[in-house]
């Protein structure tokens, strides 16, 4: 029936009306907080080093790595996604599967802090498989002599880099590299070597987006010449998307992620219905620092922009949030309850 019979405003009129009828919900429960975990170069004594254009973000000691996962537990966070900034670099990055290396000892050092059955609560520790941040040269896999990253031999590196992830006891390896047939490698390798259980959590459909900005100083993995789109995604490619996520659900992937997340809501929803796998959205470091400046300029509410932007993500399919709001999002969601 038409107006007047049909009227859509009677379940909007009262908060607890809306509350019935509401499609999305947003927990925290959902969320990931990324950290940046450093080695040797943390300036304060609290072992902080503020990122200036990531507000209320630092780059972190092992120690106040622990701090930041205990408080995320605390709030009901799902978990904490790692990347490791290494004393050292070279050539071919090979501090990422150092068994000694920065994100295997975070690795530890939360597990021990804040075991399966804490009392802050249970928290899952995933970690970034990649070689950008510990490579000179700043890209995701080692170089042929002309310049251009060779595939096929970062795959045994890669695989090395997750292996290792897992024996420190990462929860989930997440690769980021965009490699063609590194779910698969990843995947031989983990079962080859006891970690049949660890789930991978594949970037699948990664742009090579202007949203990454505040991401490349906070982890110091900037290309030390030319840019990534020789392996990350066009974002005008919504088909390749569907179709690089479908390929890593073929190699053995167990989740897939679509980033960015705020301009490729379509695409989440589309990876979420041709996949029926787990989807993980990154609200990636651009999308919070515009979010941040605009909220200190007083063009917005940030927390009524955040709240909506977490919504909309999940309205489009996202069954897990990245997000550096995590923290704050998870306070603002318990105040509702």
């Amino acid at each position: 029936m038409a107006f007047p019979q049909t009227r859509m405003r009677r379940l909007r009129a009262t908060a607890g009306l809306r509350g019935l009828v509401r499609e999305t919900d947003v927990r925290a429960g959902q969320f990931v907080l990324p950290l940046f975990v450093t080695e040797g170069r943390t300036p304060d004594s609290a072992g902080r080093e503020p990122i200036a254009t990531m507000p209320g973000v630092d780059r972190l000691s092992i120690a106040a790595a622990v701090e930041e996962a205990q408080e995320a537990a605390a709030l009901g966070i799902a978990a904490v996604m790692l990347f490791g900034l290494p004393a050292e670099k070279d050539e071919h990055g090979s501090g990422a599967w150092d068994q000694e290396g920065v994100v295997q000892l975070a690795t530890r050092a939360i597990k021990q802090a804040v075991p399966a059955k804490s009392p802050q609560g249970e928290l899952l520790v995933i970690t970034d498989v990649c070689l950008c941040e510990y490579t000179s040269h700043g890209h995701c896999g080692v170089l042929r002599e002309d310049g251009t990253v060779d595939n096929d031999a970062s795959l045994e590196l890669l695989a090395q880099t997750a292996v290792s992830h897992a024996r420190a006891g990462a929860d989930i390896v997440a690769p980021s590299d965009m490699m063609d047939g590194r779910v698969d490698a990843i995947r031989e390798e983990l079962d080859g070597e006891g970690f049949a259980d660890t789930p991978i959590l594949a970037y699948s459909a990664k742009f090579a987006s202007a949203f990454y900005g505040p991401f490349r100083e906070a982890a110091d993995s900037a290309p030390a010449f030319g840019d990534r789109r020789g392996y990350q995604m066009d974002p005008a490619n919504g088909r390749e998307a569907v179709r690089e996520a479908l390929l890593d659900v073929q190699e053995g992937a167990d989740m897939v992620m679509v980033k960015p997340a705020l301009a490729y809501g379509d695409l989440i929803s589309a990876v979420k219905r041709a996949t029926r796998l787990p989807v993980a959205a990154y609200n990636v470091s651009g999308e919070y620092a515009m979010v941040k400046a605009a909220a200190a300029a007083g063009y917005l509410d940030e927390r009524a922009t955040v709240l909506e932007i977490l919504t909309s993500l999940r309205r489009a399919g996202a069954d897990t949030i990245i997000t550096y709001h995590a923290k704050d999002a998870a306070r603002w969601l318990a105040e509702q309850t």
